[in-house]
């Protein structure tokens, strides 16, 4: 049967909405409570949503019952503090799993690619049902970083690389893509991150915040793309050779977010 899928994420695995005006907003942001969980880098979380209503962030199928990243519980004291981060995640009317922001200390190029990696949205997800992407909104003015995001975790022939100003709006299927941020600034990138399920809803959702699959990619100097390459490619060989003395398999190289 398959699942149900956006078509407006079948060819590239993502869409960039219109920008939001984000200086309308409060920063709620900061005003919620953070939880230590490291993900593609020095990370923190705060959970609007989770799998019980916790302040938690842990995948829904580590819970008991376990289950897909769908029908996240609202967590009232969070939500109480940060409405307008609640409202734009209840906007599309789609499914919502797991909601938070997360908190990025700035990383380098060579860093990002490293931390790439493949999150494990629809693990228990029953065949015929909506696929589980993520929604990206940037909160604060990030205007040297950029998300990175590839078919292939080592390969940088399809490379895309998408501006992370404040209200940079961003769906992605990161079950299928390698995506990670390069976080240039000094101070710390806080993005709202919510599991949707794939329809109807999150199509119209889509087509009225004008998606589109493709934006010119972020201008890197090519030194810098070429030494992130080769580094990325030492730390991983560092890591096998670590696990590899070991006498165990590798490890995965972070957290699923």
């Amino acid at each position: 049967m398959g699942y149900i899928k956006s078509a407006a994420l079948e060819e590239t695995g993502y869409v960039v909405l219109d920008r939001y005006n984000q200086e309308l907003d409060p920063q709620e942001w900061m005003d919620i409570e953070y939880v230590d969980w490291k993900s593609s880098g020095e990370t923190r979380f705060a959970p609007l949503a989770s799998a019980f209503g916790e302040i938690e962030v842990n995948g829904f199928w580590n819970h008991k019952p376990p289950r897909t990243d769908k029908d996240g519980v609202w967590i009232d004291s969070q939500v109480e503090k940060a409405p307008n981060l609640t409202r734009r995640a209840q906007e599309p009317g789609a499914n919502v799993g797991r909601c938070r922001v997360i908190e990025l200390l700035p990383n380098s190029y060579a860093d990002c690619l490293y931390n790439l990696h493949q999150d494990d949205n629809n693990r228990l997800n029953p065949d015929g049902t909506g696929w589980v992407v993520r929604g990206f909104f940037n909160l604060t003015n990030d205007e040297t970083s950029f998300f990175v995001l590839r078919e292939n975790r080592t390969d940088p022939s399809v490379e895309y690389r998408i501006a992370l100003p404040a209200g940079a709006q961003l769906i992605i299927d990161t079950q299928r893509l390698w995506h990670a941020a390069t976080h240039l600034g000094t101070d710390p990138r806080y993005c709202l991150i919510t599991s949707w399920e794939s329809g109807p809803e999150l199509d119209a959702y889509i087509a009225e915040h004008n998606g589109v699959n493709r934006v010119p990619n972020v201008e890197v100097d090519q030194e810098v793309l070429d030494a992130g390459q080769v580094e990325q490619s030492r730390r991983i060989a560092a890591r096998a050779a670590y696990y590899a003395a070991k006498g165990q398999a590798e490890k995965t190289a972070m957290s699923e977010a």
